[in-house]
């Protein structure tokens, strides 16, 4: 099934304002750099975004939070971000904080079809407020629902027109979980091939979970904290 587009502006055909959109990467790294330009220039207002992190003042989500595109951010880690902090701080952004693993579940729920699963995690902080508890062999868990997301955007290092994903090293991060957990998933690579050119065994996501691929460009990559030691 020929699932490439053209550009980045084909693949961002219907978001609009007052969506949800989840957007892979962990810090900088594995980010969809042409997507989150694309929804800059477009000037899309009152986001909803699911993502680990909101990038640094910037670059990645930090772009979007400059021009006051996202009313609500779902993370787990914001600490790089000073805007995104005024912003909180100020009341301007409405922000849900999150265990890592629970972020990282809620998407695959909602990949899988779950509408929902326990976890032990949050139980007895303010995670659990107003959320069902249950005990299980003695121990007590907290009910969370999976995402439900109207575009997922992801970055992969190769992918085929089929929409097969293969990611490189630690992008291989919230991309995979995030494939398949909205209405649309919107994948863009570094290198796209024709389908059948990729070996079977290194397909890390099957193009079954992607709607829209396209080769993006110019692609900065950069490093959020460089640590270097004296020789």
């Amino acid at each position: 099934m020929q699932k490439t587009v053209a550009n980045v502006s084909k693949a961002l055909v219907g978001v609009t304002n007052d969506m949800t959109l989840m957007l892979g990467g962990f810090g900088l790294c594995g980010i969809p750099e042409n997507a989150i330009a694309e929804l800059v220039r477009l000037n899309i207002k009152n986001l909803t975004c699911i993502s680990n992190n909101a990038g640094v003042d910037d670059f990645g989500l930090g772009l979007l939070l400059q021009k006051k595109q996202i009313k609500k951010m779902i993370s787990s880690y914001v600490g790089e971000n000073e805007e995104f902090e005024r912003q909180m701080l100020s009341k301007e952004l409405d922000v849900e904080l999150i265990p890592q693993g629970t972020l990282a579940e809620r998407c695959r729920a909602a990949q899988g079809g779950f509408p929902a699963f326990f976890t032990p995690a949050g139980y007895g902080t303010e995670v659990a407020l107003g959320k069902e508890t249950r005990e299980f062999n003695g121990k007590m868990y907290i009910l969370e629902e999976a995402f439900k997301a109207d575009f997922a955007f992801v970055k992969a290092w190769k992918g085929d027109e089929a929409g097969n994903l293969i990611f490189k090293g630690t992008a291989r991060n919230f991309n995979p979980c995030m494939c398949g957990a909205a209405k649309i998933t919107v994948a863009e690579v570094e290198e796209l091939v024709p389908a059948g050119t990729l070996d079977p065994n290194s397909i890390h996501i099957p193009g079954i979970f992607v709607q829209r691929i396209f080769q993006g460009e110019h692609y900065e990559k950069r490093i959020e904290q460089r640590t270097v030691r004296q020789k």
